[in-house]
């Protein structure tokens, strides 16, 4: 609402100084107006609004092209000064619906619209409007904070709002998403500064955790090698921290262990592939079996 006040006061205060008044209208010679009614028989207030019309479309398309190159030329600038292309994306969006209200405002004025009466109007309607767009506004706020304390960035991968992806661009009043299978997903930024981001590739490492039963039968000391021999024989696994096997919990017919292995976060996907498709195979030929669960039927009599 505030901001809505704010334009209101903007809009009256540029129009007192007649720029998008109806003082701005294109006014032509009378004679020239007398001269093309006896031409053509049809009154002069076609030539008039023809020419403010066009002039006002004018403004529009040029304002529009305006806007667009401000844009880009803003998010180039945060580029070259090694700004977060996140910040870089907001501010440009946020610079090109600014310059699109001035440009049609002006173009109204152009067209001989009282910008007085519309900026009293726009006040008058501002508690309404504040409102009706409390969730725009919400959102607006939002990504102002996300652009402030950089939860995450362009091309991260995180959880927010529910929704998993790869993070496109943030936008004022929202966020787009780009998922695994190739999924477009606009989230509204107050869904996700309200709720858990979670965001999996801050930090230049992670941590692959790889559960395996062993059976109450099998050796769990050789269990613990093999899984320790098998991270390890993977480069992409890092020595420090060295990689290690917990036992968990006891699990019906056997032992839950973990193996922790950090690898760098771009590998996290890939050795987690890797151990899974190797540690049964491994464990098998060192005579370790998972969980005996075969079920034992008595027979009363």
């Amino acid at each position: 609402m505030i901001s809505f006040l704010f334009l209101a006061q903007a809009v009256a205060d540029t129009a007192s100084t007649n720029a998008l008044s109806k003082t701005a209208a294109v006014k032509l010679n009378p004679g020239l107006l007398s001269r093309f009614e006896e031409a053509t028989g049809l009154p002069g207030e076609v030539v008039h609004w023809g020419l403010n019309i066009l002039m006002g479309l004018g403004i529009l398309a040029i304002g529009y092209v305006g806007a667009g190159v401000i844009r880009n030329m803003l998010k180039r600038v945060m580029a070259k000064r090694n700004i977060d292309q996140t910040i870089g994306d907001f501010v440009g969006n946020l610079a090109h619906a600014a310059v699109m209200t001035f440009v049609v405002i002006t173009a109204l004025g152009q067209l001989g619209v009282d910008t007085k009466t519309f900026a009293a109007v726009i006040a008058a309607a501002g508690l309404a409007i504040g409102l009706a767009l409390q969730g725009g506004l919400s959102n607006f706020a939002a990504g102002f904070l996300i652009v402030v304390f950089r939860p995450f960035r362009k091309g991260d991968v995180v959880n927010a709002a529910g929704v998993e992806g790869v993070v496109e661009e943030v936008q004022v009043f929202s966020t787009t998403l780009h998922t695994a299978d190739n999924k477009k997903i606009i989230v509204p930024n107050s869904s996700i500064m309200g709720g858990v981001i979670t965001n999996y590739t801050a930090n230049p490492t992670r941590r692959v955790d790889l559960q395996i039963g062993v059976g109450v039968a099998s050796d769990l000391a050789k269990a613990h090698e093999v899984l320790l021999k098998l991270a390890k024989s993977d480069a992409r696994t890092l020595l420090d921290p060295a990689p290690e096997v917990v036992n968990l919990r006891l699990i019906e017919g056997g032992t839950l262990v973990e193996l922790h292995a950090w690898v760098k976060t771009s590998d996290f996907a890939s050795v987690t592939s890797n151990l899974v498709a190797s540690a049964p195979g491994l464990l098998g030929t060192a005579g370790v079996k998972g969980p005996d669960k075969s079920v034992v039927f008595v027979e009363r009599k």
